[in-house]
């Protein structure tokens, strides 16, 4: 469990997004978006309105029960592409990695981004904006009260 918490604003997160969106444009184009729902969702339309797409998949992965972690458990499969080739695939956050193991499984050609990062997991991910103490829950603006 946890043991300190940040609670972000949605200033924060769109903030966060954008700078990742600035981030991502030296690489520019992309296809289309993948996102992850549901952290990466709010994200993904951040950073579609940014680059300029209009293609925004899904993948549907569950890696939490609360705040207790459980093996990645996948509920809706993308369908766009086999290999995730010219698409950033975004989440919220990558916190012991074994989701974003599954993800560039799943897509081993496409950007792994997320806006936060844990040490357990940042090597997994291409990019990412803020770093975050593996022992910190995060609380995000859609989270319920």
């Amino acid at each position: 469990m946890a043991t300190a918490y940040l609670r972000l604003s949605w200033e924060e997160i769109a903030a966060d997004s954008r700078a990742l969106a600035g981030r991502l444009r030296a690489d520019a184009p992309y296809r289309g978006l993948i996102a992850i729902t549901r952290g990466g969702l709010v994200p993904a339309a951040i950073l579609a309105c940014e680059l300029g797409l209009k293609l925004i998949e899904t993948i549907g992965i569950s890696s939490y029960q609360g705040e207790h972690a459980q093996a990645p458990l996948l509920l809706k499969p993308q369908a766009i592409t086999a290999d995730g080739e010219g698409f950033i695939v975004v989440d919220d956050l990558v916190d012991s990695g074994a989701t974003m193991l599954m993800l560039r499984d799943m897509l081993p050609k496409a950007r792994h981004v997320v806006l936060y990062a844990k040490p357990d997991g940042e090597a997994l991910a291409d990019m990412f904006v803020r770093k975050v103490p593996q022992d910190t829950w995060i609380v995000f603006p859609w989270d319920p009260a």
